[in-house]
């Protein structure tokens, strides 16, 4: 076969590495309009497609990076009215302890008070007690000194008057000698 190639070669007496004139035309010819349809429609879609991707991407980036700034400022205002809280609440709490404190103080306070008034209200009852125990012993004293010194008189005492006298007496008497023994 390959003597078959070389004698038809031969034959046409053309170098198989050329090409024909026709071809050579319709070739450039080809190539010259797929050029210019590339470079004059293809090519300035393709770029206006590039740059429209470029400018979506260059955005993209950009409104990220503004969401980020923005997202970081949001963040930083939070925390810093988180930390705002918190001392507010640490405030909140100190006061709270601080009114428990004072009205601990003002309700003990009251107690003491109110347990002094107590007392000072059973003093004065035990006081008023005591005088009325006195008064009612100084009676009946009286009254047991009247009948005994009838019976040792040996007459009645029956007169009120003179009952009062001679008890008063006797009590005065009586007082007089606790005082002297006392000192």
């Amino acid at each position: 076969m390959i003597k078959a190639a070389t004698l038809l070669a031969a034959e046409e007496g053309a170098n198989p590495l050329l090409p024909h004139t026709y071809e050579l035309v319709v070739g450039i010819f080809s190539f010259l309009v797929v050029l210019v349809v590339v470079g004059k429609i293809l090519v300035p879609r393709i770029q206006k497609t590039l740059g429209e991707r470029t400018d979506a991407i260059e955005g993209g980036i950009k409104r990220a990076e503004e969401a980020q700034a923005e997202a970081q400022e949001l963040q930083r205002k939070y925390q810093q009215q988180l930390e705002e809280a918190r001392r507010d609440a640490a405030r909140l709490r100190e006061e709270a302890r601080e009114q428990a404190a004072q009205i601990k103080a003002e309700l003990r306070e009251e107690a003491q008070a109110e347990a002094r008034r107590l007392v000072e209200a059973a003093h004065a009852q035990i006081e008023a007690d005591r005088q009325a125990a006195f008064s009612q012993l100084r009676t009946e004293i009286g009254r047991l000194s009247t009948e005994l010194a009838g019976r040792i008189v040996g007459e009645s005492l029956e007169d009120e008057v003179r009952q009062s006298r001679i008890v008063d007496r006797f009590l005065d008497e009586l007082e007089t000698s606790n005082a002297q023994a006392v000192r």
